[in-house]
């Protein structure tokens, strides 16, 4: 619940930062918190059976969010994907 939570007042700092390379180290915190709830997301599947689908739910979605803020934090250090 903390990691996943996180991500989203990272973003949310990062709209308040006062320079790009604050703007991108919240970005960055918030693409490691994404990182870490998958982890989590994964690790809880095995827990309850019947919270499979939910959780691959949960899981595609966290994969989504880590994807776009890492494609975005690439494209404002100028890194282009090949």
């Amino acid at each position: 619940m903390r990691s996943a939570t996180s991500i989203g007042a990272n973003i949310i700092e990062a709209q308040a930062a006062c320079s790009k390379r604050d703007f991108i180290n919240f970005l960055n915190y918030a693409l490691k918190s994404g990182n870490e709830t998958k982890f989590w997301l994964a690790l809880s599947r095995d827990l309850d059976i019947k919270l499979i689908t939910n959780i691959n739910e949960f899981l595609k979605e966290t994969d989504e969010l880590v994807k776009i803020l890492g494609s975005s934090i690439s494209t404002l250090k100028g890194k282009k994907k090949l």
